[in-house]
């Protein structure tokens, strides 16, 4: 069994979790999350780039000049790639890079990615993180105390307004629910923090996470 700590926003220790490796693969699959990293990255390219060959270009196909008895060299229509303008020999154009990555193996790698967290001593729990209006300044004083300010990923149960409006300018925050964290966000991120409730959904069902299941 793996404990997590449980603090308070003080980052004073209050109890702990026990999670079990079965439940999240039993081991940290390396090949798994390599895919999962490769997957999430490819899917972030646009791939829009487009330029122009010589049938793009606008231009006459009509030849320059004669070929022979001018003193210049040879040239074609005006489209050329070798004439400023004309269009580019091995043009760039669009091109698709995702990847297809099933489900259960984003699940696997999610999980297997929480464990490797887990397992590293950097994943913990924190009780009490709740806010009555947005204070992004209180939410910054708690991870440094936490000494967590440097990057951490927040998972917590619902979505909360006031936290949310909290964290978003801290650039070295991101806060997801649950359900939506993926492999590449926990990796990514030097910290694993959890709410309670986050934690405890997760723990019981790591396929849904707390998800409500579709009819």
């Amino acid at each position: 069994m793996i404990e997590i700590p449980v603090v308070n926003t003080e980052g004073k220790k209050v109890g702990s979790e026990k999670l079990d490796p079965a439940i999240f693969g039993e081991c940290v699959r390396v090949d798994l999350l390599k895919q999962a990293v490769v997957s999430y990255r490819a899917n972030l390219r646009q791939g829009t780039v487009q330029t122009k060959n010589r049938s793009m270009v606008a231009g006459s196909t009509r030849k320059l000049y004669r070929q022979k008895g001018t003193g210049n060299a040879r040239a074609g229509n005006v489209r050329t790639p070798v004439r400023v303008g004309g269009g580019r020999a091995f043009p760039k154009s669009t091109r698709d890079f995702s990847k297809k990555f099933p489900r259960a193996m984003r699940r696997l790698a999610r999980n297997s990615a929480i464990l490797a967290k887990a397992k590293s001593g950097t994943a913990m729990i924190v009780t009490g993180m709740k806010f009555d209006a947005p204070k992004t300044k209180a939410l910054a004083t708690m991870l440094r105390t936490l000494k967590i300010e440097r990057g951490t990923l927040l998972a917590t149960m619902t979505k909360d307004m006031n936290l949310v409006k909290s964290g978003r300018n801290i650039p070295t925050l991101a806060m997801k629910p649950v359900t939506d964290v993926n492999a590449y966000d926990v990796l990514k991120a030097r910290h694993l923090v959890f709410t309670q409730d986050a934690f405890a959904a997760l723990v019981k069902d790591p396929l849904t996470a707390g998800r409500e299941a579709k009819a």
